[in-house]
């Protein structure tokens, strides 16, 4: 995805108010051409077997392309949001393992994350798209974790749910800008899953951001979650040269590829 096309994108005025929905312009054949395609990222499908960050190629782009680019994002962020909703489901009900003095944070987390499940099996069904049915969860990933019986262990893989939610929200903007309503909601959640992941971080005694890909006291099964959260070249400018590394990295989250984003959310698939 190339960042500084998004926000100049985004900097338009009208983009959210008058512009017509290019997803519904090219679904309707009214559009084709070398904007589209210079626009566009590959389908889902295609980020699966290789990366989101890979720029795309010239090709033709046809509104089922951008309907499926689009959809697919949407099932892969519907994977990650089922597995936030019914990990914090089970976690408030799970007796004692909560602090009291705690579970106003969770119960209002669990609340958008509910809301968040609500809204895309929603959008994917007025696209015409069957939403993707719940998973079969193992929180424990085959027996590497046990967050319903130490609160340690939930707080952990909780803050390790809502970075990779971040990262791969971002990770996702390039798929789903064809549509701008569903673009203007994936950057609400995710700024909204950047505050659940301050809060749970702070709540960890960590710092609220990432720190060359430091998570902060983690275990090293979570190190897929920060990889490259280390990187401070932004735009061929080193954002480690005013303030050093940690300050440079800090600066910027990274955007997570589908795949990798998939690979970390099968880990509690069964």
């Amino acid at each position: 995805m190339n960042i500084l096309r998004l926000l100049d994108k985004l900097s338009y005025d009208k983009f959210f108010t008058t512009e017509a929905s290019r997803l519904e312009t090219i679904t309707n054949g009214a559009l084709s051409g070398k904007k589209a395609v210079a626009a566009v990222p590959l389908g889902l499908g295609t980020l699966m077997a290789t990366s989101a960050k890979a720029e795309p190629t010239k090709r033709e782009v046809t509104g089922s392309t951008l309907k499926s680019t689009l959809t697919d994002a949407l099932q892969l962020a519907l994977v990650l949001e089922y597995l936030e909703n019914e990990y914090y489901s089970i976690g408030l009900s799970t007796s004692g393992l909560i602090p009291s003095a705690d579970r106003t944070v969770f119960m209002q987390i669990s609340k958008h994350e509910s809301a968040h499940v609500s809204f895309l099996k929603n959008t994917l069904t007025s696209l015409g798209t069957t939403p993707g049915a719940k998973p079969t969860f193992d929180f424990t990933a085959n027996g590497k974790f046990s967050p319903f019986t130490d609160y340690n262990q939930f707080l952990i893989l909780a803050q390790a749910f809502e970075d990779t939610g971040v990262r791969a929200y971002k990770g996702q903007a390039g798929n789903v800008m064809s549509n701008k309503v569903v673009l203007q909601a994936a950057l609400q959640i995710h700024s909204v899953e950047a505050r659940h992941a301050s809060q749970v971080r702070r709540m960890r005694a960590n710092k609220g951001w990432i720190e060359l890909a430091n998570g902060g006291n983690m275990p090293a099964a979570t190190n897929p979650v920060y990889a490259g959260e280390d990187n401070t070249n932004q735009a061929g400018y080193n954002t480690g040269t005013l303030f050093g590394a940690a300050a440079g990295s800090a600066a910027y989250d990274e955007i997570l590829s589908g795949s990798d984003a998939q690979t970390i959310a099968s880990l509690f698939i069964v």
